[in-house]
């Protein structure tokens, strides 16, 4: 008896089969409702109710900027369920290859451009003291937990200046954007009609225009050559009619790209150590390899590279 069974006997889809679908990084869980032909997902979310009213808005803001975000069929805020229309379950990491990356990348960047024109209103803005919570994750998690390492005063002030430096870049760039947060190849979902399908986004803000971008091209969970990528970013550039030169757009990616994944790090940590989930731990390593070499690039960042590499 799933907690959720007595609900469903109210709804038009008392008969489906129920199977579990997935779970993810919160404490949200999916299921998946079946009858004949017809799918429908559920979304646990009973045990983080305060996410449904955010996930329901951004839903409605994604929509009407007429990106492929799941409709919702049937409602319970009060005990934390929602019957979604079902993407299916073949994710963009199931199917990316060296074949077929760019042009599965290229349709996602145009999903980014649809999203960016997505109403923000309501929603939080990514602005400088945020990007600092974010990426004083690494520190509290990774380095002095999951590392246990002591620092000096030298090496806090150390990372605090890098941090400081590569916020003001990341802000240095278009801002106003819908930022969906998450949209890597795991939240990202290839339709049976061949569409994307957008999932995971109730954590959207209002932030960078490069943000999302870095989230699916510089994917914690797959990679690929770096002279590509950065043909994919000036490309993106261009779908955005961005009037900047291609080192000014390509540092703006990678600073923002620096922000996530240092973040990044101090999650894929908490994950392990507070929540008990340690199938993150295996993805630290590309996540770090992301900041090694892309903060080896820039002489503001030198420094820090220098220290990472050493406590490794």
């Amino acid at each position: 008896m799933y907690k959720f069974s007595k609900w469903l006997q109210t709804t038009a889809f008392k008969n489906h089969s129920v199977a579990v679908a997935s779970a993810d990084a919160s404490f949200r869980k999916y299921y998946r409702l079946t009858e004949e032909n017809e799918t429908i997902l559920l979304m646990d979310s009973s045990l983080e109710k305060h996410s449904l009213a955010p996930f329901l808005d951004v839903t409605r803001k994604l929509l009407d900027a007429g990106v492929n975000a799941p409709l919702v069929l049937e409602q319970n805020l009060e005990e934390g369920f929602l019957l979604l229309k079902d993407f299916g379950n073949v994710h963009y990491l199931n199917v990316l290859n060296d074949e077929n990356y760019k042009t599965l990348y290229s349709d996602a960047m145009d999903t980014i451009v649809s999203m960016q024109k997505a109403e923000v209103s309501g929603l939080p803005l990514y602005d400088k003291k945020f990007l600092h919570v974010e990426m004083d994750l690494m520190q509290d998690w990774y380095l002095e937990k999951l590392l246990s390492l002591t620092l000096t005063q030298a090496q806090k002030e150390l990372i605090q200046t890098s941090l400081d430096t590569i916020s003001n870049v990341v802000l240095e760039q278009p801002q106003g954007v819908f930022v969906h947060r998450d949209f890597h190849s795991r939240n990202i979902m290839l339709t049976p009609q061949s569409e994307i399908g957008v999932i995971d986004y109730q954590d959207a803000m209002n932030g960078a225009i490069t943000y999302d971008l870095v989230s699916l091209l510089k994917d914690c969970y797959i990679e690929f050559p770096r002279e590509e990528i950065e043909t994919l970013v000036l490309e993106f550039r261009d779908k955005k009619g961005i009037q900047v030169e291609d080192a000014t757009f390509i540092k703006w990616f990678d600073f923002m790209g620096l922000q996530r994944h240092i973040k990044v790090l101090g999650i894929f940590s908490r994950l392990f150590l507070r929540d008990g989930k340690d199938g993150y731990l295996k993805d630290i390593p590309l996540t770090l390899k992301y900041v090694l070499d892309t903060a080896s690039r820039y002489d503001e960042t030198k420094e820090l590279a220098k220290f990472l590499k050493e406590i490794q």
